[in-house]
C-alpha cells in the first residue's frame, strides 16, 4: 500500500514538476522496461542482446525528447537506420546460438517499449513547449478505465471478452471501464484545457479499446513464457510491464489521433 501510493507520488509529481523530471522518469522506465522485457526471454533460454537494446531504446527516447526541445535539427532522423544495423553487428561478437532469433528478440524488446515510450515527449510538447496536461490526463484516463472495468466487471460480469488469454476480463467489464473513462475525459475537458472536449473523448475511446489491447498482449507474452509477473521491482505490484502495459500500447495511437486529427 505504502509502496503504490508513494510511487504513485513520486510518478505525477515528476510529470508536473517540469520537462526534465519528466524526461528522467521516462527514460528510466524506458531503461528498466527493455530489462525486464529481455530478462523475461532469458527464463525459457533466449539470448537477446541486452546492451544494444538497452542503449537504442534509450538513445530513441532522448532523440525524441531533443527534438521536441528543438535541440537538435530533425536531420539526424537520417542517423537510425545504421545505428540500428549495429544491433545485426554486435551479434558477431556475442558468439551466441539462434543468431536470428537473438537479433529480431532484440529490435522486438527496444521497439515495444521503447519505441512507444519514445513518443511521450510528442504528447509533452504538444504546445510547442512542455506541459504536463495530455501525458497525466492520459494516466487519468487509464487508472479511470481500469477501475470502471473491475467494479462493472465484479458487478455485472457474464460474458468473457477474451478466455483464451485472460479469463477475468468480461464484455460487461470493458463497458464499464469505457463509460468510466468517457465521464473522465469530459470532465478532465473543462480542467486541462490544453486540448477540446473532442480530443478528450477521442483519447478515452482509444484508452478504452487498445488499453485492454495492451493488457491482453502483455498476458499473452507471460502465458508464452509460463510466469505469473513481468517482474518483481515494485513489491507487491509486479515488474514495470506490469504497471506500464496499458500505456505502452495507447501512446502511439493518441499520438496518431491528435496528428492526423
Amino acid at each position: 500500500m505504502l509502496v503504490g501510493l508513494g510511487g504513485g507520488a513520486l510518478f505525477i509529481g515528476a510529470i508536473y514538476f517540469g520537462q526534465w523530471t519528466f524526461a528522467a522518469l521516462f527514460l528510466a522506465l524506458t531503461m528498466l522496461g527493455i530489462r525486464e522485457f529481455y530478462q523475461l526471454l532469458t527464463l525459457r533460454g533466449f539470448a537477446p542482446n541486452y546492451n544494444a537494446g538497452i542503449i537504442l531504446g534509450s538513445a530513441l527516447f532522448v532523440l525524441t525528447f531533443l527534438l521536441q526541445l528543438k535541440a537538435v535539427q530533425l536531420t539526424v532522423l537520417y542517423a537510425l537506420p545504421p545505428i540500428l544495423f549495429f544491433v545485426f553487428i554486435a551479434e558477431l561478437f556475442r558468439k551466441k546460438e539462434q543468431p536470428f532469433v537473438n537479433i529480431a528478440l532484440t529490435l522486438v524488446g527496444m521497439l515495444y517499449v521503447g519505441g512507444s515510450f519514445s513518443m511521450l515527449p510528442i504528447l509533452g510538447f504538444l504546445k510547442g513547449y512542455y506541459s504536463w496536461q495530455v501525458i497525466m490526463g492520459t494516466m487519468l484516463l487509464l487508472w479511470a478505465s481500469d477501475s470502471g472495468a473491475y467494479f462493472a466487471g465484479k458487478t455485472f460480469g457474464k460474458h468473457k471478452l477474451f478466455p483464451r488469454i485472460s479469463p477475468g476480463k468480461t464484455w460487461e467489464g470493458w463497458f464499464g471501464g469505457t463509460v468510466t473513462a468517457v465521464l473522465v475525459g469530459y470532465l478532465i475537458s473543462f480542467y486541462f484545457q490544453d486540448l477540446i472536449l473532442p480530443q478528450w473523448i477521442g483519447i478515452a475511446l482509444i484508452v478504452s479499446v487498445f488499453g485492454v489491447l495492451g493488457d491482453l498482449i502483455e498476458s499473452l507474452l507471460k502465458r508464452s513464457l509460463q510466469v505469473k509477473d513481468s517482474g518483481t521491482l515494485i513489491p507487491g505490484h509486479g515488474g514495470i510491464l506490469d504497471r506500464f502495459d496499458s500505456l505502452v500500447l495507447v501512446v502511439p495511437f493518441i499520438v496518431a489521433f491528435l496528428k492526423l486529427f
